[in-house]
């Protein structure tokens, strides 16, 4: 598959990572030749300076060969001109566009996006999907992922065990077996850099981290039986005053749950506009390493701080600082590994991967499977998709265990009106049934060509 990425900063970055994986030809366009060079080092793309909007930078990469364009620049108007040229001159059959401003994203726009307008078959916004992303975090206090899946009729989530798990001495049929009255799957263990599908016979660990199937209402008795404490989160503290912050804080204004959200940020300008634009929410202009600014934001009293800014050094060093000061729960944003060693020595800090969030976002478009909805776990072991069964395909009528599944993938759930098959195997599909499946990196293309029709 040909991909064109145009821009090479944070965003562009983080979907380049991930598509790097797969057998992609991926040609990657920015004006600034540095950014392009490192991104060069890094992946195995083709590196073009230029504007992804111009139609002979588009001509020059052969654009009528690509199969998706995804304008991920930090100029909204460049990506919606780059998706119009490569619509109208190159006949691309796929532009995703990013959008970041409020004015372009309000609902009362939501015509604009169509052939005739300007000819975006999906928007993203990365910054908001992120703040979003961390919410559900901090509405799960102890979880380090939390998916939505089929209408929020389900949730995934994902979390450590602590020394304080009471069922480290059961198995996994044992842990179902004390919780008959509540219907779940242990989707996968993630341990020691390792994810696996648990049998039967396997016990829990102490730092697995699980994943977890569920309804969203007996998350809450499930995590606590796995000892994980459900304090309620009333006192935030956010480093960094971008986009992504201002998402967090807004929400927060609205919480009556919250008793204090306080901003901390080196930039003059982002603390004059949040002060603004918030109701609620303190707003601290200075260095965020100082022990004075910490002070003055209670990083003393805090339940949970959230380090956002653009640099993944000054959001792990937060987090480490956060938990120097015995703050229960701390969240940082990472753009790449190249810190590893750094995220290793701040103990349960919450990992939120700017990429996983943002390809997760565009993976339903991507992969040629119709997929209702979809995510990337962890930083990238596996998927999980989300698949409704129209009336035209083919496995209408065949059981879920006749399917030629790839190794290791698996149907986890299936959803027929109201209800849930936890176990589908013995189950005939129907037209309408709602699959939600985990898949490999290793499966992913077996598994579109038999989920494509």
């Amino acid at each position: 598959m040909k991909i064109i990425v145009g821009g090479a900063g944070s965003v562009g970055r983080s979907i380049i990572g991930y598509l790097s994986r797969g057998n992609n030809d991926i040609v990657v366009v920015d004006t600034d030749a540095e950014r392009l060079s490192e991104i060069a080092r890094e992946f195995d793309v083709q590196p073009v300076t230029g504007s992804i909007s111009h139609p002979n930078i588009q001509e020059k990469i052969n654009a009528e060969k690509a199969d998706i364009l995804i304008a991920a620049t930090d100029n909204d108007e460049v990506n919606m001109v780059a998706c119009e040229v490569g619509y109208s001159l190159f006949n691309i059959p796929k532009k995703i566009a990013r959008i970041d401003s409020e004015e372009f994203l309000s609902p009362v726009w939501n015509t604009l996006y169509n052939e005739k307008s300007l000819p975006i078959d999906l928007v993203i916004s990365p910054n908001a999907d992120i703040a979003e992303a961390i919410l559900r975090i901090v509405d799960f206090p102890g979880s380090q992922e939390v998916f939505p899946l089929a209408d929020e009729q389900l949730y995934l989530i994902s979390f450590r065990c602590p020394e304080s798990c009471q069922l480290f001495n059961f198995n996994i049929s044992e842990i179902y077996d004390n919780f008959k009255d509540i219907k779940f799957l242990i989707l996968q263990i993630l341990r020691d850099g390792q994810n696996f599908y648990p049998k039967p016979d396997e016990s829990v660990r102490y730092g697995d981290e699980i994943y977890l199937m569920a309804a969203k209402n007996d998350l809450y008795d499930l995590l606590h039986a796995f000892g994980i404490d459900q304090k309620i989160n009333e006192r935030i503290v956010i480093f960094g005053g971008n986009s992504i912050a201002h998402n967090i804080a807004k929400t927060f204004d609205d919480n009556d749950n919250i008793l204090s959200c306080k901003i901390i940020t080196n930039d003059a300008k982002e603390a004059q506009n949040l002060a603004i634009s918030l109701d609620k929410a303190d707003v601290i202009q200075g260095e965020m390493m100082s022990d004075i600014i910490l002070k003055d934001a209670g990083i003393d009293i805090a339940d949970v701080t959230i380090a956002v800014t653009t640099q993944d050094k000054d959001n792990l060093l937060a987090s480490l600082l956060a938990k120097h000061n015995n703050v229960g729960s701390t969240i940082s944003l990472v753009n790449s590994r190249a810190y590893d060693n750094l995220i290793d020595n701040i103990g349960d800090n919450i990992i939120v991967d700017r990429s996983s969030v943002t390809i997760s976002k565009i993976l339903q478009d991507i992969r040629k499977a119709n997929l209702h909805n979809a995510y990337s776990l962890g930083r990238g072991f596996g998927e999980i998709w989300e698949v409704k069964i129209s009336e035209e395909n083919p496995l209408i009528g065949k059981k879920v265990s006749e399917l030629a599944l790839p190794e290791r993938c698996r149907i986890a759930v299936l959803l027929r009106g109201d209800e849930i098959y936890w176990s589908p195997n013995a189950e005939a599909i129907a037209a309408g049934d709602v699959f939600i499946m985990f898949v490999t990196p290793a499966g992913i293309k077996k598994m579109e060509q038999l989920l494509s029709y």
